[in-house]
């Protein structure tokens, strides 16, 4: 299978210098393109034996302090982030022929913050968050129903969050735009934060 890459391209008479910026506008164009989920992200992370997994979640922020999303601190991602606590993050936009990937050291975000993005789920989603034991072998699908039926019981209408749930934000220390472009000579630039500032490189495809 072989496509030909030819609806656009990135030249840096037209990419930002700063690629906050840069990703705003293609997210943006993203969008308006109606690209499914174009929020969704692979986020890859290296557990204690050193070997890399990875994972697609939601990015449910982002701006110059980093991109930010949710999930179970006990998960295999959160257990990974514990002992290394850096990660690199891929956003694919098929229809578009980009690629973005972002790398850097990874924190947990305030919990005031996991709480106020709690509290804002459907209720559905915030029993979800007491009904799954993340990444652990369980009997079989009978097994969260059941136990989100428990936390319904439980809590009501009002579940707080668990304090195993919460935010991770990914501070950036690199950033690559990918424009697929004809004959395979794609469009790579690559932005480093050298000294606190933003260094802007092309490379090879």
């Amino acid at each position: 299978m072989r496509k030909s890459y030819e609806s656009g391209e990135l030249d840096e008479s037209v990419a930002g210098e700063d690629p906050v910026r840069q990703f705003q506008e293609w997210f943006d164009r993203a969008l308006a393109a109606g690209v499914p989920e174009p929020n969704a992200m692979t986020v890859a992370t290296v557990g204690a034996d050193g070997r890399p997994s990875t994972r697609v979640v939601l990015v449910k922020s982002f701006g110059p302090d980093g991109l930010v999303w949710y999930t179970n601190y006990r998960s295999r991602k959160g257990r990974d982030l514990e002992v290394h606590p850096f990660a690199a993050l891929q956003f694919h936009w098929v229809q578009l022929e980009r690629v973005v990937r972002i790398e850097g050291p990874v924190e947990k975000v305030s919990a005031a913050e996991s709480d106020e993005y709690f509290g804002m789920r459907p209720l559905d989603s915030r029993l979800g968050a007491w009904a799954s034991p993340q990444s652990e072998v369980i009997p079989g699908r009978a097994t969260l129903v059941s136990n989100a039926a428990k936390a319904s019981a439980r809590f009501g209408l009002n579940p707080p969050r668990p304090e195993w749930w919460g935010g991770y934000r990914l501070r950036p220390e690199m950033w690559e735009f990918w424009q697929g472009r004809r004959s395979r000579l794609h469009d790579r630039l690559r932005y480093r934060l050298v000294d606190g500032r933003w260094v802007r490189e092309r490379l090879a495809p």
